[in-house]
């Protein structure tokens, strides 16, 4: 699959006047600056020769004043110009960013941990920002800096003393080159730790009960210790890096100095510089040494950002397996599905498998039917669920909805006239209200009336008795997942937000497993009632769950074994006869017990 190209450019265009007009200000904040040491010796020559009387005095000083607002507003402006776009650009990237991962396919999360992902929108992101604001502020100004005052000593003062100071500084460069380098590896190393911490965190609190459960706390404690001494280890090489360059800046700018009192001093002593001067000329080299530091948190950051970049580079790189035909092309919605499925001669193997999942399957579901589907576990019942939602693609042909490819199919149109109901039910941190109208693209607080269809949603699927035992009703706050709801809570939460959704297809992936069996036979009846003319598919491992259907499909290995009705299956004393007998004898000793 070819590879699309990101690039920051986009998103710095959009801010281009802004950036312009920042630097801008930035160059006078840095004129102003060249003023302030020059008046300070005209004053000092002035006093100290006495042609400078008080009107003299008081003019430098307002030069002074008017130099030093002129920094103080520009400081102001340039912040507000370009640290402004640089959170501008932070914001819109992590919005695409977050848009084009909800773009992408079961494959790539598959292999992409949350934490991973999340590493990105914080540090990553973070990195960037920081080299299109301040660092190129810092970049930017260290380079017009130390030209206008080079040339400021060089005019103002000697050009002789100022190549004897400059020379040791000329050091810096080699210093930074090799500097870059070595930092851009070690930001590699110190943000792929980060991820890895950040997932070990994500994981462990997500399953906190499983690690309580199973008594692990403390070997997973070791587990996160490793990962946190990792994390400081990789730290502590950037900021050792860091020790050592800036006291080695500051020992080429210590020398610059020591240079300038020996020469300079011996210059004035032989009349060939004023006092004042060469006050001006100190003053000026210690306005180089901010440049020469700024050089090295330049190279920091953007080896820093050069990681971060790669690192994003390689989502907004990512394409979607799953896309429409004509993806440039805005999707016909008016179409909408009656709900007939065929199944011709299916074959399916993951992306990532050997061996084929489901094998030359022949069905025909057809609009108003419900179909049932059996199958000991790994048999492939929830991989035809995730090939009817085009979570994955079939061979061309291989399943029509309507009587066209699947593939031929808006998205838009498949996941807005399907509703699905997964093994692992999800309810988000929010209210019962608002995970059951999950579904719905009108929302609760602009249609109150909805309130009374997610009533008769949840009173279908059997929750609403539950919902209202609860403090706050339907505006009870669940945990992340559905934490503090039940494993039947939550299976008939999920159940009611896809019922309410009344799309022409249902899908029920063993939805019912964590119900007890009257609960069960009342959603069914429910069911029977509601879905009446709409295609309805049920997977699970139950017997009871499934003898209403129309049709029962039995599948065993990836192959469809068994097809016919409840009493046509039991006839044929198959597997799914025994599975009903055994499971009725385990209802009789349940009940003798």
């Amino acid at each position: 699959m070819k590879k699309k190209n990101f690039s920051l450019f986009p998103y710095l265009l959009q801010y281009i006047w802004r950036y312009l007009l920042g630097i801008a200000v930035l160059m006078l904040v840095d004129l102003s600056n060249l003023y302030i040491p020059q008046y300070t010796g005209d004053c000092i020559d002035g006093l100290a020769a006495g042609t400078l009387g008080p009107d003299g005095v008081i003019s430098l000083l307002l030069k002074l004043l008017l130099a030093g607002l002129l920094v103080m507003g520009g400081r102001f402006g340039w912040r507000y110009c370009i640290i402004g776009a640089s959170r501008g650009i932070e914001y819109k990237l992590r919005n695409d960013m977050f848009a084009h991962l909800e773009t992408l396919s079961a494959r790539y999360f598959n292999s992409h941990k949350t934490g991973d992902l999340m590493a990105h929108f914080t540090n990553d992101l973070q990195a960037i920002r920081m080299a299109v604001g301040m660092a190129v502020i810092t970049a930017f100004d260290a380079v017009v800096m130390t030209i206008m005052v080079l040339v400021k000593m060089i005019v103002h003062v000697d050009f002789g003393l100022t190549l004897l100071a400059f020379i040791p500084l000329t050091l810096v460069a080699v210093g930074c080159y090799f500097y870059g380098i070595e930092s851009k590896k070690r930001q590699t190393r110190r943000q792929d730790a980060f991820s890895h911490l950040s997932d070990k965190v994500q994981e462990s609190l997500a399953g906190i009960r499983v690690l309580k459960s199973f008594v692990q706390e403390e070997a997973d404690f070791r587990s996160f210790e490793a990962a946190s001494e990792n994390n400081m280890e990789k730290n502590l090489a950037v900021v050792k890096l860091r020790a050592v360059f800036g006291p080695a800046l500051d020992a080429v700018t210590g020398l610059s100095l020591l240079l300038t009192l020996a020469f300079g001093g011996k210059m004035v002593l032989a009349g060939q510089i004023t006092i004042g001067q060469f006050v001006a000329f100190n003053t000026y080299i210690g306005m180089l040494v901010w440049p020469m530091i700024a050089c090295g948190d330049c190279i920091n950051v953007f080896s820093q950002a050069a990681a971060a970049f790669q690192r994003i580079a390689c989502i907004f790189r990512e394409e979607a397996d799953i896309v429409d035909i004509a993806p440039e092309t805005a999707p016909d919605t008016s179409l909408h599905l009656d709900g007939d499925i065929q199944l011709k001669d299916l074959t399916f193997t993951y992306p990532d498998g050997e061996l084929p999942v489901l094998k030359h399957i022949n069905l025909h579901i057809r609009p108003g039917e419900m179909l049932g589907i059996l199958g000991r576990t790994g048999s492939g019942k929830s991989s035809l669920a995730d090939l009817l939602l085009r979570v994955y693609d079939c061979e061309k042909g291989m399943l029509l909805l309507d009587g066209k490819p699947i593939d031929e199919i808006p998205l838009a149109v498949l996941h807005r006239d399907m509703a699905y109901v997964p093994q692992e039910n999800f309810l988000f941190s929010d209210t019962l209200e608002e995970n059951i109208a999950f579904g719905l693209e009108a929302r609760i607080q602009d249609h109150p009336e909805l309130r009374e269809d997610i009533t008769h949603a949840a009173s279908d699927a059997c929750i609403h008795d539950n919902i209202m035992e609860f403090p706050k009703g339907y505006l009870t706050l669940v945990g992340e997942r559905g934490v503090t709801l039940s494993g039947g809570q939550k299976q008939r939460s999920s159940i009611a937000r896809a019922l309410l959704k009344d799309s022409a297809v249902l899908i029920l992936d063993d939805s019912l497993s964590a119900v007890d069996t009257d609960t069960e036979e009342q959603i069914l009846e429910n069911l029977m009632r509601l879905r009446r003319g709409k295609t309805t598919i049920i997977v699970a491992h139950r017997i009871s769950t499934l003898q209403k259907a129309d049709h029962i499909a039995v599948l065993s290995e990836g192959e469809l074994t068994e097809y016919g009705t409840h009493q046509e299956l039991l006839t044929r004393k198959g597997f799914y006869a025994h599975i009903y007998e055994k499971q009725q004898l385990e209802e009789e000793l349940a009940g003798y017990a």
